[in-house]
């Protein structure tokens, strides 16, 4: 697993500053929840991570590495950051299986033969191991994205990004993806999470991060962050959204 540090991250989108000089660290094995109203720049900073998002200044460090260097292949960095999204993008026309096996057999060069159990081991973990070889439209959403992410997982990522990933899913739905974040934090997986599940973060996370307008206002322990905001955006933010 890996250490991961952020200085200065600008990102634009014309006129608009989405990401306003900031700076974050991210600590081998922590899970870091960031928080804040639609908007804030929680999903462009983990595309900005993950490469998706050139950044307009700043550096982005993963074990000490600036990966945000002009020029670097952001294909050996996503096959160290792995990413899962609000919608699955599993493909229709492949299995469980099938669709967690195709990044690796592409981007790494592995065979069917050597993948497989492995594969296959990830989701009888995640209790999936009797749907595998369903098709996307056989499985609920939770499942679903429960095989999103044992495909970013397929990768043997250092660090793992989430983008909301419970929002998309029916309320019933989303404890079991939850309880999949919890077991990789018992694994020691670094992780950051952009969240709307507040009791989540103040549950599970080491850090946590309030953004808004593009910057991280405030961040901290969930016990501090949660039950004694310094910051008044951060109080009356926290006021809307644990009614």
């Amino acid at each position: 697993m890996s250490k991961l540090s952020l200085r200065g991250v600008v990102k634009r989108f014309g006129d608009s500053t989405v990401c306003d000089g900031i700076d974050l660290d991210v600590e081998e094995g922590q899970m870091v929840c960031l928080i804040g109203a639609s908007g804030a720049g929680k999903s462009t900073l983990l595309r900005c991570i993950n490469l998706l998002e050139a950044v307009e200044d700043g550096e982005i460090f993963l074990d000490g590495e600036d990966i945000a260097v002009p020029g670097l292949n952001p294909q050996g960095v996503r096959a160290r950051i792995g990413m899962v999204f609000q919608s699955f993008n599993l493909f229709p026309h492949m299995t469980a299986l099938e669709n967690a096996m195709l990044a690796p057999r592409r981007v790494h060069g592995r065979s069917r033969a050597d993948l497989v159990g492995e594969v296959e081991e990830l989701f009888t973990r995640f209790g999936l191991a009797d749907r595998m070889h369903n098709y996307p439209d056989q499985l609920s959403g939770g499942q679903q994205q429960r095989v999103a992410i044992i495909r970013a997982l397929a990768m043997r990522p250092e660090v793992m990004l989430f983008d909301e990933i419970t929002s998309a899913l029916d309320p019933q739905l989303v404890g079991e993806v939850l309880d999949v974040l919890l077991m990789l934090k018992q694994q020691g997986m670094t992780m950051v999470l952009a969240t709307h599940e507040m009791g989540f973060a103040r549950q599970a996370a080491d850090k946590v991060c309030f953004l808004k307008d593009g910057k991280i206002i405030e961040e901290g322990p969930p016990e501090a962050l949660f039950d004694a905001p310094q910051r008044e955006e951060t109080k009356a933010f926290l006021a809307r959204a644990l009614k």
